[in-house]
């Protein structure tokens, strides 16, 4: 593939970013990334893009931008005129959206209408044709209507972070309709990696787990335990990203393992890697429990098994061994400084 094509992904310094950035200049891609000015210049998981012998070869550049600035978007569309948008900038953390539900809104369900409005406007003043990805999310789906769920399955969210990213995936079905533009929304079900942010309850536990097993640590307290989701590998999700826009109809997916997990067998797995018993060390707190809780999350990736040959890689327990393994050597570093 040519270097000459070129890819904007939004968050590119969070974790799919990071993974995605990697996967396009694999392909050749010249890769564009935005960032927020106030993101602390927390760019630890593309860093190493940037060494001198990355295979990014200097197809690689950040740019500054912000989703609640429609008019910083108009401006990264019409300078770079991209062949693919990644659209993965949220506020995506669950919890955090019950305190800060109007950002939350902004950025995950105006910010992508701000997007549109932006790939719409360069592509008719240009002529050229830009695939958009919508990163959708599994919280739409809230409190199940059936199980598994697939593209059919009703939503019905329970956080402000669920109830904002129905709205960026109604709004990419919308423009699709309306004005024809070939835009795609993956609905992502969870999937993490040794790169999840540290507030997430798997890294949270895998971290945990690690530390307290080199004594850094003397426990770790959680909310619902009995919470169930399908957890995959973020690596493997962000190819099923790429095949969507290679697609020559644009269409929504379902991304997921087809197997879930509670959080107390997340706990249970985790531990045991270190050779600890969790029920020592994980403790109950109500507080950390959300308001309105989603109790099991489960897809059937059918759809993207058949029509883009995508099928995840990484097992439930391969992925917490990573991240365990990942968190000890972090831990053991801290330990010699």
């Amino acid at each position: 593939m040519s270097a000459s094509r070129r890819a904007i992904i939004t968050g590119i310094s969070g974790q799919d970013g990071s993974y995605l950035a990697e996967f396009l200049l694999s392909k050749g891609y010249e890769v564009h990334g935005m960032l927020r000015r106030t993101s602390n210049l927390s760019r630890t998981r593309i860093d190493g893009l940037f060494e001198p012998d990355a295979p990014s070869n200097g197809c690689l550049q950040l740019h500054y931008g912000d989703m609640t600035d429609s008019m910083s978007l108009v401006r990264l569309i019409r300078d770079i005129q991209p062949h693919e948008v990644y659209n993965l900038a949220a506020q995506s953390h669950v919890r955090i959206s019950f305190e800060q539900p109007n950002y939350t809104a902004e950025v995950c369900a105006l910010g992508v209408l701000g997007m549109l409005d932006a790939i719409r406007d360069f592509q008719h003043r240009s002529g050229q044709e830009v695939h958009f990805y919508q990163a959708s999310s599994s919280e739409m789906f809230g409190n199940v209507r059936e199980s598994p769920q697939r593209e059919t399955t009703p939503f019905a969210p329970r956080s402000p972070y669920g109830v904002a990213k129905l709205y960026g995936h109604w709004i990419t079905v919308n423009y699709r309709e309306s004005y024809g533009l070939h835009a795609s929304s993956g609905i992502l079900f969870n999937h993490e990696s040794p790169r999840r942010g540290e507030n997430f309850v798997t890294r949270k536990v895998t971290q945990a787990a690690a530390r307290i097993k080199l004594g850094l640590q003397k426990n770790i307290t959680l909310g619902n335990l009995d919470a169930r989701r399908d957890w995959g590998f973020a690596g493997d999700f962000v190819k099923a990203m790429w095949l969507m826009l290679q697609r020559d109809e644009p269409e929504d997916y379902v991304i997921a393992t087809g197997v879930s997990h509670s959080v107390r067998e997340l706990c249970k797995f985790a531990f045991e890697h270190v050779g600890l018993d969790y029920r020592d060390y994980v403790k109950h707190d109500d507080r950390f429990e959300r308001p309105s809780e989603v109790d099991h999350l489960l897809g059937d990736a059918t759809k993207a098994q058949k029509n883009l040959g995508w099928k995840p890689s990484v097992s439930f327990q391969d992925l917490i061994s990573m991240m365990v393994e990942s968190d000890l050597k972090i831990a053991e570093k801290q330990l010699k400084n």
